[in-house]
């Protein structure tokens, strides 16, 4: 007998960072969110992944109040946010002081799931931050970043979620960022992770290669307990399968979500303007709505293959693309086989554009091929290729315990250098995760505040004309 299956919907988060360059600003979610909060999600994911660096970045928005305005906006539903294990929402990874105070204010400012992954799937890179979720009242959901390859087999995946149960997790997710696992395989790993575990099942796919929803069915019929959708306006292509379609294909089963499709439709109508207006600003591109069965072939995730093109591009090498597709394989073998996610897909991938455009393997090596291969990031999955190794660190110490061991506590440091700053406790969390996208931000606030010209100022002095 099966039951009713819970939604997370990804429209706030992962739906407009997979198809829009995470560009959704404050302003087009409001709109919606008193009959988002009616819906009767599980959970909305709302923050994290690369919307704190967005908001940031591009948008002048303080990630923290746009949490804040969520939170005040749906008190009904439980907020969600994906977080990268020690590298909080960064690239690199952070002091445990620093990623227990992110995950308290997270969870003070609004957050009440964090769904802890580590791109390696090192369970020592996310002990900390699931610790620290539920030491401050959140809800610790561990994410398996799932891949295939020789060691990335269903008795893996079923070890690591008996590892992670056992750390404390409250609920497990299988994280398939390129919608690699197809809808008989997801039926078979759902089935024996059920056997394994007693926590809930949380599943999340994105529909890149066109196989989204008959996974999340087959993993439904399994006992999966939670999938991730997203509305139909950006749901679908590199985005999470539809919501409404997926309601309404399990309305009146034995897995009947409780969903009003005629709520969902109303919201979708302001959604679909949302999608509109991105799409008039250039972030909103038709191909990333196109199946691409090169992600099958290749395991290149969308975000990935769009970087690629660039990267080809500015060399002036467009014509090398299907070569680089061919040497990725082959630089994640010799790298130990890490799961394509950020920010070892970024590594992978530029290795492997270097290499085809030098004409030589590994002539040039990026600082974050040889933090790789260094053991910066964490244990990798399988033995590496040591000839490959040499060449890339030379003869340079491998790290093989916990990175962030090697950290001394960082939190004061920060709050010393952007003293000047801080108008929140929050604000020493973004300098310490982006600092100099932050502190422009922090300049442009205090030029908003005083009615100022912020692209008047002197940078050397730190003063704007009166």
């Amino acid at each position: 007998m099966g039951k009713k299956v819970l939604i997370t919907d990804t429209i706030l988060r992962d739906a407009h960072q997979s198809q829009a360059a995470t560009r959704m600003r404050l302003e087009d979610m409001l709109p919606a969110a008193e009959k988002l909060d009616k819906v009767g999600y599980y959970s909305l994911e709302a923050w994290g992944g690369a919307t704190f660096d967005s908001c940031l970045r591009f948008l002048n928005e303080d990630p923290w109040h746009r949490l804040r305005a969520l939170r005040e906006a749906m008190p009904k539903t439980k907020l969600q946010m994906l977080l990268r294990g020690q590298n909080i929402l960064g690239y690199k990874h952070y002091a445990d002081d620093v990623v227990d105070e992110f995950v308290r204010l997270s969870v003070k400012n609004g957050i009440n799931i964090i769904r802890i992954f580590d791109a390696l799937n090192d369970t020592r890179n996310m002990e900390v931050a699931m610790k620290a979720t539920k030491k401050h009242g959140g809800i610790a959901e561990a994410a398996m970043s799932y891949t295939s390859s020789p060691v990335h087999n269903e008795d893996y995946f079923v070890e690591l979620a008996i590892k992670l149960e056992k750390m404390g997790a409250d609920t497990i997710a299988v994280k398939d960022m390129a919608n690699l696992l197809l809808p008989y395989q997801a039926y078979s790993l759902v089935k024996k992770l059920k056997q394994a575990v007693k926590v809930p099942i949380h599943m999340h796919t994105h529909n890149t290669t066109g196989t989204g929803d008959m996974t999340y069915l087959k993993a439904i019929e399994a006992g999966a307990d939670i999938i991730d959708t997203a509305l139909s306006p950006l749901g679908n292509g590199t985005a999470q399968p539809a919501t409404e379609p997926m309601v309404a294909t399990l309305k009146g089963t034995e897995y009947d979500t409780g969903l009003d499709i005629g709520l969902l439709s109303e919201i979708a109508v302001h959604f679909r303007g949302v999608a509109e207006k991105l799409t008039k600003e250039g972030f909103l591109d038709p191909k990333v709505l196109k199946i691409d069965i090169n992600t099958l072939l290749y395991q290149v995730p969308g975000g990935m293959l769009s970087n690629l093109i660039s990267q080809l591009k500015q060399a002036g090498k467009s014509d090398k693309f299907y070569e680089v597709l061919e040497e990725i394989p082959r630089v994640r073998k010799e790298f130990g086989y890490p799961p394509l996610v950020t920010p070892t897909s970024q590594i992978v991938g530029t290795q492997a554009v270097m290499n085809v455009i030098s004409g030589e393997r590994y002539k040039m090596n990026p600082k974050e091929s040889q933090a790789l291969m260094r053991g910066e990031y964490g244990r990798l999955p399988a033995p590496v290729n040591e000839e490959v190794r040499k060449k890339v660190i030379g003869d340079a110490e491998v790290i093989t315990c916990r990175p962030a061991d090697l950290l001394k506590p960082e939190l004061e440091q920060y709050k010393k250098e952007c003293a000047e700053y801080i108008q929140q406790p929050e604000d020493v969390l973004s300098y310490a995760l982006f600092p100099q996208v932050a502190e422009k931000y922090f300049q442009y606030r205090q030029a908003q505040s005083m009615k100022l010209d912020n692209t008047l100022l002197n940078k050397e002095e730190k003063v704007l004309p009166v």
